[in-house]
């Protein structure tokens, strides 16, 4: 039996808002009519009485700590709090424990994605053995078996023999590395960025210099090896100013940006409270405005959540000890529509293609369409209610958001992939 999705709102390539009506059969869109509603008898009905419906979000850039750390977040809770955010695929990171550096840690994340998981799981595979930047995993086996691209994100890849090697060989199997830009001999024992909130509270700080360092090395070594190179979480202006340079000349560089980057510096925290401790770390205003200007000029491709669960515990440890990361699913697009979107600064279809349609490009990837024929990975959004972000409503294990009690629009309703409703309000 189909679906008809009734009087939703979709958002044109010209950023109309225009009522249509969605026929779902057997996973995909059958059709998208305009006009008075269809006949719909022997189908399911969903009214979206106005909402606005999407393609299903796309977050490049995730954690979902399993396995090995559990206690964090599972597959299961991860991809519920996903599919809460309105996301219907993700691509998790490789930074688990084990790490995913073999083919049977990626058959195991497949496997749980498959039977625990709700949303489509990508798994990336670690550039390095153990993520200890010491020696290359095999890429041929890790691609055979399912990762859509290489990274040890969560630590830099130090040597630049080993990312030239690790480069030269993506390029010869048409797959991307992604990279986590941090050198380590500059950051070693801090918690925040260099900045008056480190110098006010007696804190190393870490310097901009320690990601685009890595940025401007790594863009040498993509055009000597003609990989996809694709950069994490941009936070700083000198990350942007180099990736604008290397795409003026041609470079196959692409980049991602976080909300946090987006909406908070380091002027903005309240104090010694570890919610607000990410990696990179919340930067200047400076640094804000550039990342701002940087996706809106393409130079940035697409927007990410790096959604990084803790405990409660791990976090009470304090801004020196506790683990850097915050969550990052449910609060995504309503954190972006309401400060951008509502207030006139962005398009409301800028804001949906940096979450969906652009994704699936630069990862060559066949989702992020509304359009016939197209897999039903689709979301619908509440643009009008607004209601105040509460982390106790998670359905992730993870509760460390620095935007607790902001008071937001634009919240997901209803989640579907491949025609399954698979969260709805």
């Amino acid at each position: 039996m189909g679906i008809w999705i009734l009087n939703a709102a979709v958002v044109t390539a010209n950023n109309e808002l225009k009522t249509k009506h969605v026929l779902v059969e057997g996973g995909i869109i059958e059709k998208v009519a305009e006009g008075a509603a269809p006949e719909t008898t022997g189908h399911t009905v969903i009214d979206a009485q106005g909402k606005l419906l999407t393609p299903g979000l796309i977050d490049m850039h995730v954690h979902l700590r399993e396995p090995g750390f559990e206690h964090k977040e599972t597959i299961a809770t991860g991809t519920r709090s996903a599919a809460r955010g309105g996301f219907t695929t993700i691509a998790c990171m490789p930074n688990t424990r084990p790490v995913i550096d073999t083919v049977e840690t990626v058959k195991y994340v497949l496997d749980k994605a498959e039977t625990e998981g709700i949303v489509r799981v990508l798994p990336y595979g670690c550039i390095t053995k153990n993520e200890l930047g010491r020696e290359l995993t095999d890429f041929d086996a890790l691609k055979a078996a399912g990762v859509i691209g290489y990274t040890d994100d969560g630590v830099g890849v130090q040597s630049a023999q080993m990312m030239k090697d690790a480069m030269a060989k993506a390029a010869s199997i048409g797959m991307p590395i992604i990279a986590h830009c941090e050198d380590n001999t500059l950051v070693e024992g801090a918690a925040v960025s260099e900045g008056e909130f480190a110098r006010r509270n007696g804190l190393k700080g870490i310097p901009n210099e320690s990601e685009a360092i890595h940025v401007g090395r790594d863009i040498l070594l993509a055009e000597a090896t003609g990989v996809h190179y694709h950069v994490c979480h941009v936070s700083t202006e000198q990350s942007v100013r180099l990736i604008r340079h290397a795409k003026q000349f041609g470079i196959k560089v692409t980049a991602e940006v976080c909300p946090h980057h987006l909406l908070l510096s380091d002027e903005d925290i309240p104090g010694m409270d570890a919610n607000w401790k990410m990696n990179p770390p919340l930067r200047t205003p400076r640094d804000v405005q550039a990342c701002i200007e940087g996706l809106l000029d393409g130079t940035i491709d697409i927007v990410v959540t790096d959604h990084a669960p803790h405990s409660e515990e791990e976090k009470a440890r304090g801004m020196a000890l506790a683990p850097f990361g915050i969550v990052g699913f449910e609060t995504a697009f309503p954190l972006l529509y309401t400060k951008f979107v509502a207030t006139g600064q962005w398009t409301l279809q800028f804001l949906v293609d940096k979450m969906t349609k652009l994704p699936a490009e630069v990862f060559g990837l066949p989702w992020g369409k509304l359009e016939v024929g197209a897999a039903a990975d689709l979301t619908l959004i509440d643009l009008e209610t607004e209601k105040a972000v509460d982390p106790a409503e998670f359905a992730s294990k993870g509760r460390n958001t620095p935007f607790t009690g902001w008071k937001l629009k634009g919240w997901p309703a209803l989640t579907m992939v491949e025609g399954n409703v698979v969260w709805s309000e």
